[in-house]
């Protein structure tokens, strides 16, 4: 993995100057098999199928506390905004947080993403299109 290349997409991504789609074929490209977002630590870690390791920041500023309760429904709602109308990353962010999420995985190879909780809820998300979509 080219540590400064994926930093550079980790960027991109919080600006928003390059589409997420784009962003995914290219943290694939460059190895990444899966990543994390933590938002207590504001940090994104990806993961090579070598074991390797990139850290980058998630440095938007004043982020909300993460909700003490998971709310499903409202992370479902916030994932719709950004796979249907495009909602920016930062929005996603707010929303998935005070939705009670603490951070996810996003697995490229398995086309999925898991959304967690303080108290160990989580949710399954599939990429649009993928097998376990429904």
């Amino acid at each position: 993995m080219n540590a400064d290349a994926i930093k550079a997409l980790a960027k991109a991504t919080l600006d928003g100057s390059v589409p997420f789609p784009e962003i995914v074929g290219r943290l694939i490209a460059e190895g990444v098999e899966y990543y994390h977002v933590d938002y207590v630590a504001k940090s994104f870690t990806f993961y090579s199928a070598a074991g390797s390791t990139v850290i980058a920041p998630l440095s938007f500023e004043e982020l909300p506390s993460v909700s003490l309760d998971f709310d499903a429904a409202a992370l479902r709602a916030a994932i719709l905004d950004s796979q249907q109308h495009g909602q920016k990353f930062r929005q996603f962010c707010e929303r998935a947080i005070r939705a009670g999420v603490q951070g996810y995985f996003a697995f490229l190879r398995g086309q999925r993403v898991t959304y967690l909780g303080r108290q160990g809820d989580q949710h399954v998300e599939w990429f649009p299109g993928a097998k376990g979509d429904s």
